[in-house]
């Protein structure tokens, strides 16, 4: 396996620049997952690190390589794609034996390789079927063995799970997640998931427009984004962002922001002193997430409940405040559409941004 290093990546199709300058580094073993919507730039870097696209600017190296002029096959690496991308006249044993045979392994090496990597996939009794008589999770495990035996230093994935149903989709998360803590595989992973993000990666850089908007840890992106629309993007509901103000005090920072029952005052907001000193009773943007709302009868929020919606293990109510709905995921209660109540919040958790540029306040 091998490190990663992305530094000052940049891609054009003429005047139009898909890649910023993007910089990116990740040590041997881990798993890195570039996150973002159709059309951020995530799939164009895979396909750099790949070497299926030219390179505009900077340098990709791979295991401290320079690999910005090798072909593919010279960056031993290992891609699984979306469409699988199997030879449907061959059985499932030949299509994982095939790059083997290329590369002139003898069969025996072949063989060996091939139970193992059926093996570890659960899939030994599939090993003479066609593509045509598998399930489309099948399949994809038939393109992640292909791909373990070829023990590349760099696995690529390309969102390999879009083209599943919802169940297979987390059972094969499950699976890629396992044939990574066994193989200890450095994995680089294009999703638009943030479940997918969240649950599978050591590292995630987070894209839009061609640049990384935050790159970290999926907690460290999760708890501190490092702007509002990493906030917005990873998490289900959303973080909510709420216009507020800092409340001018020498004690702890307290914020306040306007809810349709009163204004509510929070205290003890994680806040730099630079930064409280310089947003001293300015307006500020408020991050909270729906689960750092607590029902609480002495809660610091006064509120009029404007939805309801049970989920089975908790319960999301809406309602108005700092100028947007937000949303509060609670456990399992009974309550109306109108009822009026004050919730608590956990300050510890709330996360303060410039509502000029909508990054983060440390």
């Amino acid at each position: 396996m091998a490190t990663l290093d992305i530094n000052r990546v940049r891609k054009s199709y003429g005047s139009m620049e898909v890649l910023k300058e993007v910089n990116i580094s990740i040590e041997d073993g881990e798993f890195l997952v570039l996150l973002g919507p159709s059309g951020c730039g995530k799939s164009t870097l895979l396909n750099i690190i790949a070497g299926l696209e030219d390179i505009t600017g900077g340098d990709v190296l791979i295991g401290n390589r320079v690999v910005n002029d090798l072909p593919p096959k010279d960056r031993d690496i290992a891609m699984v794609f979306q469409s699988y991308a199997l030879y449907p006249t061959m059985t499932v044993r030949q299509n994982i034996e095939f790059g083997m045979k290329i590369r002139g392994i003898s069969a025996e090496e072949r063989a060996k390789a091939t139970k193992a990597a059926a093996e570890m996939l659960q899939m030994t009794g599939l090993l003479d079927r066609k593509p045509s008589q598998l399930s489309g999770g099948q399949r994809q495990r038939v393109a992640m063995g292909r791909a373990i035996v070829r023990h590349p230093e760099l696995f690529l994935f390309d969102e390999p799970l879009s083209n599943l149903d919802a169940k297979l989709r987390v059972d094969m998360r499950t699976e890629i997640k396992r044939l990574h803590q066994r193989l200890g595989a450095t994995i680089v992973y294009v999703t638009h998931d943030q479940i997918e993000a969240m649950t599978l990666a050591t590292k995630v850089a987070v894209m839009k427009d061609g640049i990384v908007q935050h790159f970290g840890t999926p907690q460290e992106v999760y708890d501190r984004p490092a702007n509002t629309y990493v906030a917005r993007f990873v998490g289900s509901p959303a973080m909510n962002i709420l216009r507020g103000r800092l409340v001018a005090s020498d004690g702890p920072v307290t914020v306040a922001f306007e809810t349709s029952d009163g204004e509510a005052l929070v205290s003890g907001v994680p806040l730099s002193p630079e930064s409280a000193a310089r947003f001293r009773d300015r307006e500020v943007l408020v991050g909270i997430r729906p689960e750092h709302f607590t029902m609480d009868t002495a809660g610091a929020v006064p509120l009029t409940v404007d939805m309801v919606e049970p989920t089975g293990p908790d319960t999301l109510v809406v309602f108005s405040a700092g100028g947007a709905d937000v949303v509060a995921r609670l456990d399992p209660l009974a309550i109306s559409v109108g009822t009026k109540a004050r919730f608590g919040v956990k300050a510890e958790k709330i996360v303060l941004f410039d509502p000029e540029t909508e990054t983060r306040l440390d």
